[in-house]
Formats: structure tokens, sequence, C-alpha cells
């Protein structure tokens, strides 16, 4: 009997010198042996970069950017009363996209397009700007009164279909009996504790690794100290967790479970006070059925709600243009191109196309360190992020892309290497997940409806 392929391929740099697929010669057990050999390896690099994007969030209801886009303006659009200027900006910018995927031409991310309109509500409301206007595509300016009403609903918008709760409950079922963000962070942290701290950076808004660390008892520095206010200083990334003597067999030893996490476009939980970012995790319970909606039944939840969806911190729409561009954002940019550059790192990159420019050329930079390794999980063998991997080789020749084999895609389309796949099937296994796994069972079946948290709740931040 002839064994299956694996359903996998790993491109790399061959023993020729050339780029191919390291697993081409491997039936479906000897490239998972192979795969998971090669990944332990990696891990057991001293210094652990992850690097996270919107597919991370995928199965649990979340949304790449352009969806995003897609799902926030058409709420918008839907909202009774939506002034007239708003409606023809929405239609100038649906228009843009449209035109720059039928000419296949560069357009303008979501995100930088949001900086342009929250600024320019900034220089409407300056009386100092050595400007007083700007220049619209519409025919209709906004008013600042416009400005300002457009901007609130983006917020209120963006923090709804970002307000994911971790799956595990019957609302938010999860793929095989486990939340893959709690596969992942389980597997992270089970690695030598005399390495180097895990550091995981992510562009997500949404809090899903959040919950899933609390769930876990992974302690973690996410940049802000304080618990009833929790302020954001950066200096608490270097600081580390230890078991002092007197618990530890008469010495100082780390504790095991702790990691670093950044932010990168900020979070739901993050809002504004004055100068100051601070963070407070609200309650996910009220919009467990939003993203369930209609554009027009999410017009008309986003009402009630203006009142207690804090200022979200992933709009910069603070008094100075300055703020954008020091405290956090900058400092979190900043540590993670110098995590990249230390010697022995070993980059993994999940759910993340290299779209943002800004985090690519930190990336394409980073591979000048002679000691870096990258492996780039991409379910779509036919994804131009494997292209553009292919030409890395000439940068350092350590860029790997994991994906399906086309046979597995053609026949079952982003089953593989993809963030749930990688997490709950191809990382290595620990010993503490499958324990944790039984404690959580043993809970259902004791208490199934006292000891069981409410998923659309997240327990309390050790950073406040």
């Amino acid at each position: 009997m002839t064994p299956e392929p694996t359903e996998y391929q790993l491109i790399g740099l061959t023993e020729d010198g050339g780029v191919g697929n390291l697993l081409f010669d491997r039936d479906k057990k000897q490239g998972r042996v192979r795969l998971q050999a090669l990944i332990s390896e990696w891990l057991r690099m001293e210094n652990l970069v992850v690097l996270t994007g919107a597919g991370t969030s995928v199965s649990a209801g979340g949304k790449t950017m352009a969806h995003l886009e897609k799902a926030v303006l058409a709420t918008i659009e839907e909202i009774i009363g939506i002034p007239a200027s708003i409606a023809a900006l929405i239609k100038s910018r649906n228009d843009a996209v449209g035109s720059a995927m039928l000419l296949d031409k560069p357009l303008l991310g979501f995100e930088a397009w949001l900086s342009f309109i929250s600024n320019a509500l900034v220089v409407a409301t300056s009386t100092d700007a050595p400007f007083s206007g700007v220049v619209w595509p519409t025919m209709l300016a906004p008013s600042l009164t416009d400005l300002k009403w457009f901007v609130e609903r983006l917020r209120m918008a963006i923090f709804a279909e970002c307000a994911l709760p971790l799956p595990g409950d019957a609302a938010a079922p999860a793929p095989n009996g486990i939340a893959p963000q709690i596969a992942f962070l389980s597997k992270l942290v089970a690695r030598d504790s005399n390495l180097g701290r895990a550091h995981l950076f992510t562009l997500n808004y949404d809090t899903l690794f959040e919950q899933a660390l609390e769930m876990l008892g992974i302690q973690y520095f996410d940049g802000f100290t304080g618990r009833a206010t929790a302020r954001f200083d950066p200096s608490v990334y270097g600081l580390d967790i230890y078991y002092p003597g007197e618990v530890a067999e008469g010495r100082v030893r780390r504790f095991d479970k702790f990691l670093h996490f950044y932010k990168l476009h900020g979070s739901i939980h993050w809002y504004e006070h004055g100068d100051e970012m601070r963070a407070r995790h609200p309650d996910l319970g009220a919009l467990k059925e939003y993203a369930r909606k209609t554009a027009a039944e999410k017009a008309v939840a986003l009402q009630p709600l203006a009142n207690t969806i804090p200022s979200v911190g992933i709009l910069p729409t603070a008094n100075k243009f300055a703020q954008t561009l020091t405290m956090p954002y900058a400092h979190l940019f900043r540590s993670l191109q110098v995590r990249l550059g230390i010697p022995q790192t070993f980059l993994l990159v999940l759910g993340y196309g290299f779209g943002d420019d800004h985090v690519s050329r930190i990336i394409e930079n980073a591979l000048m360190n002679p000691s870096l390794v990258m492996l780039v999980v991409e379910p779509n063998p036919n994804s131009a992020v494997i292209e553009r991997i292919r030409r890395y080789k000439d940068l350092g020749k350590r860029a790997f892309v994991l994906s399906a084999s086309e046979s597995a895609f053609a026949a079952n389309p982003f089953k593989y290497a993809t963030f749930d796949d990688f997490a709950t099937a191809v990382m290595p296994d620990v010993q503490w997940l499958d324990d944790f796994l039984r404690l959580r069972r043993f809970e259902k079946q004791i208490s199934p409806s006292e000891l069981q948290p409410d998923a659309g709740t997240i327990p309390g931040n050790p950073n406040g």
C-alpha cells in the first residue's frame, strides 16, 4: 500500500542552494515527524519572537482588515440620520477600494485611512495649527460636527466587531474542543525556562490572547502597570518573574509560565485619558450576538452602546499628532525591531499576510541578522506571501514558509497550515496542556453552571 503524501510543504533553502519543498520526499507520518523536529529545534533558540495578525482570530469570528473595513462602513451607512457628507465620504472610499481591486493597483490601507480621518478632526479642532482645513475628495465637505459624529461611530463599530469571546462555549464553540489560542500559548511557554522569554507581538485589536493567557494562568507583561488604573509604562518589559528562594529549594528560579506581550496597533481595551494611554478590560457579554446580525441590525445595536464603549485606543484621535508617533506605538514598534536584531532569534509569523508596509520593512531589515530564522505559516500555497519569502533567500537564506500542499489545499481549502491547525496539530505537544484540559473537563462535570466563567467576560488582568 502506497503511503499517503504529507499535507504540508515547507518552502526554504535546499541543499543545492535553491529554494524548494523540504518535505517533498516525505509521506504523511515522515513529514509530520520532520516538521515537528525542525520546529522543536527552532523553538529552542535563545530569543523567541512571535508575530500574529488577523488570521489568528478568524476561527473565533474575527475579520481580516479588508473584511473589518467592509463590515464597519456598511454598519455606519445603515445608521438612521447619517450626515450626507459622511455618506458621500464612505461612498468615495468604497469606490476607491472597488477600483483598486478591479485594476489590481495599490490602495491606502484601512488603518491609514482611519488615521487621516481622525487627524482631519484634530486639524478641525486645533486653534494653533499652521493650517485650518483639508480638501476632501467629495463635493460635500464634512463639517466639524459631521467629523465628530463619524469618528465616534467608527470607534463604536470597530470595538463591537472586535469584541470577540474566546471560543469554548455554546455561543462560540472551539474546533477540536479547545480554542487554538489555548493550545498555542500553552506550547509557547513550555520551552526550557533557562532560555529567553517568549515575546508575542500581535497586530490584532481583540483580546483573545489575553483571555487565553488568563485562563491558562500564564503571567504576562503587556506594557501597562497598575490594577485599578492601568497606565502604559514600557519599563515593565524590562522585568521578569521569579520564585523566591524560600519556595524554590533555596535558590531563586524563574517562574515557568510567563511571556511578554505587545499589541502593536492598540487594543479594544485601551482608552485615552488626557495625555495618557490606559487599559481596562470591558465586559464583552453584551456583544456576543453582534457578529451574527445584519448591517442594519448592527446599526441599531450600536446606539445604546454609545455610553458604555470606551474611547478605543486604536484610533489616533488625540489632540496632538505626535502622540500617535510616540507612546505607546513607537515604543512597541521599536521593541519589535530590537528583539529581531538579537542573536539566535527565531521569528514565527502567524496569520499575517505582509499587508502592513511598516511591519514588513522591519521584518525585511531583521533578515540581515545573520542568526535569525523565520518561519511564516501560510495556508494558501498560491499566496503571494510564498513568492515574497522566496525572494528573501538572498537576504539571509533562513526564511521558511509552512503551507498546505497543492493537493491538500485543493481537497480541503484552508484546513492545513492555518493558525488553528498549527497550534493544535503541528506544534509539539506538552503534558501540562493535557492536564489543563482534564481539569477543565472535571470542572464542567461537577459544576457546569457555577464554575464556567462567562465567555463574554475577561477575568482580572494581572497587569490591571
